[in-house]
């Protein structure tokens, strides 16, 4: 039983679904392929990467009606492609150039102090770039598992007054302190529902999800892209990116929904009943 449907108002036995897209801004043909999927397809909302190279051309498509968070990044994982903070941070750059490729590399160097203060002008550079920012959600997941910068990410949810991505698939005793709890006593609002699987293409993911989803608010998330020569030679991943996007168009996919009888929101519904 949900008690966060009944603040949504559904029924506490409704299986509510957000279908999100990340990496909006990592590239161009990111750009294209959320957009594509929240504007035609039957995504809900998606998470902009503010220090990524193309967010500014993401935030120039972006208009009031799309549901877009901050996609808060630390980590710049793809060898041949280097970006790094917006702030003066030194404990958040690798030796290579721009952020840690790797999540142990980050948690080894990164000065807690630093990543609250880049976290934070990762959402207001989103604001000040018109995005009317709907929740929050780690890129990578990196910010969540360690109690040190969990804070730094609780702290901008209650300033912001966003919900948040949280995984419901690792548990308090395999992170080490109560992460969901502690958002929960903040006031901070987060589905019910996270599945903590980062493999590249999700159609057989997202489908087995749909057919055993439970009642509450779930988040499944996706990485479409267009298929260019630009993502195909960013990563080895770039098959699954686009098969993410051909799959959000498909209209099976919708008559696959119907059928589960599930009710599509995205965070704009979580951030109301979180500041009311």
């Amino acid at each position: 039983m949900s008690d966060l449907n009944e603040r949504l108002g559904f029924a506490s036995d409704d299986r509510v679904l957000i279908i999100s897209c990340d990496d909006l801004g990592l590239t161009h043909s990111s750009n294209e392929g959320v957009l594509s999927a929240l504007r035609e397809g039957v995504a809900t909302c998606a998470s902009i990467m503010v220090p990524a190279p193309w967010a500014r051309h993401a935030a120039q498509l972006v208009t009031e009606s799309d549901d877009i968070g901050v996609h808060l990044t630390l980590n710049a994982e793809h060898d041949c492609y280097r970006f790094g903070p917006l702030t003066h941070a030194p404990s958040l750059l690798s030796g290579d150039g721009g952020f840690p490729s790797a999540i142990d590399d980050l948690w080894e160097h990164a000065d807690p102090a630093e990543v609250r203060r880049e976290l934070r002008t990762q959402v207001t550079r989103a604001q000040a770039w018109g995005i009317d920012v709907t929740h929050l959600a780690p890129h990578l997941s990196a910010i969540t598992l360690r109690p040190e910068f969990f804070d730094a990410y609780l702290d901008v949810a209650v300033e912001f007054q966003l919900p948040i991505r949280l995984p419901s698939t690792v548990t308090a005793a395999e992170a080490g302190f109560p992460f969901r709890s502690l958002a929960a006593e903040e006031g901070v609002v987060f589905p019910d529902f996270f599945d903590h699987d980062w493999r590249a293409g999700s159609r057989q993911r997202v489908l087995d999800a749909i057919e055993q989803l439970p009642p509450g608010v779930t988040e499944l998330h996706l990485q479409p892209a267009v298929d260019t020569p630009e993502v195909r030679a960013l990563t080895a991943d770039a098959a699954g990116w686009i098969d993410d996007h051909q799959f959000l168009l498909e209209p099976q996919v919708q008559q696959v929904l119907q059928s589960a009888d599930v009710h599509l929101i995205g965070y704009r519904e979580l951030r109301s009943a979180m500041r009311s």
